[in-house]
């Protein structure tokens, strides 16, 4: 017997395609509400733990992120399970059921996934960093922006993001723990009195302790630091975290001012004025 193209019941297709599609539509928009509501709930409760319970802002960030995560797996889960059994008619039991095998087959080629997870929650769990922490690990230097199961995003301070696999977190450095150190070094010109210098300088960092919050001990002048083409002379400061590099370049303004203004000349300024007279 032949068929021929106007047999289909065209109708019937059309209206079965619509009805996939409409339950496709219904999944989706009900993911997206409920994980809209999902991430609102985590928010607020960890809002209202920096309040109550007194956790820092960048270890509330790190667990907000990682429960968002945690949160949208699951959710992404049940959404492929509810999309392949109302709307395909697949039983996923059966899938599940086989899925332990299967899974038992590929866990020898998936050791990295695990590496990375339970690094991940050692990470976590002793507190070696916290999202907005400055960070150095895996060659990379930067802020860290995520702590996730499998990687951890550093944002570098020329703007890339790099995503490092915690597995290949083998040596951290965390920057952001405690007071950071600020230090600069400034020369002097054999034909100025060492002393007076010092006291120069000393001079200006106390104003700018007195008007910079951010510095908590010093700026402090430590006298002779070396002798070379000039007199070095170190200034050191105790900031918050993140503002060492903020202060030194503070501190450098405020000192070339203040030497400026008692005719007290670095030797590059010197070599300056001898290149200008030279006829």
């Amino acid at each position: 017997m032949n068929f021929g193209f106007f047999d289909f019941n065209f109708y019937a297709i059309l209206l079965a395609i619509g009805s996939i599609l409409l339950e496709l539509i219904v999944i989706i928009v009900v993911y997206s509400i409920v994980k809209s509501i999902g991430n609102k709930v985590i928010t607020r409760v960890f809002s209202r733990a920096i309040e109550r319970q007194g956790i820092s802002l960048g270890r509330a960030k790190t667990l907000e992120k990682l429960t968002v995560n945690a949160f949208t797996y699951v959710l992404t889960f049940l959404l492929i399970v509810m999309v392949l059994e109302n709307v395909f008619g697949v039983q996923t039991t059966a899938i599940l059921a086989g899925a332990g095998v299967v899974g038992l087959a590929i866990g020898f080629g998936a050791q990295g996934l695990v590496s990375d997870v339970v690094t991940g929650f050692f990470l976590l769990l002793e507190k070696q960093v916290d999202v907005d922490d400055y960070v150095t690990t895996a060659g990379f230097s930067g802020i860290v922006e995520e702590v996730g199961l499998r990687t951890t995003k550093i944002r570098d301070f020329d703007g890339s993001l790099h995503y490092v696999p915690n597995r290949e977190i083998s040596k951290l450095s965390n920057h952001s723990r405690g007071n950071m150190l600020a230090l600069v070094d400034i020369g002097v010109t054999y034909d100025k009195d060492i002393d007076e210098a010092v006291e120069v300088m000393q001079r200006a960092c106390d104003e700018l302790a007195e008007q910079e919050e951010t510095i908590k001990e010093g700026p402090n002048v430590v006298a002779v630091q070396g002798l070379g083409a000039s007199k070095v002379i170190r200034i050191i400061a105790k900031t918050e975290n993140m503002q060492q590099r903020a202060v030194e370049r503070k501190i450098r303004k405020a000192i070339n001012a203040a030497l400026e203004a008692n005719g007290i000349n670095i030797p590059f300024l010197d070599q300056i004025k001898l290149e200008n007279n030279v006829e």
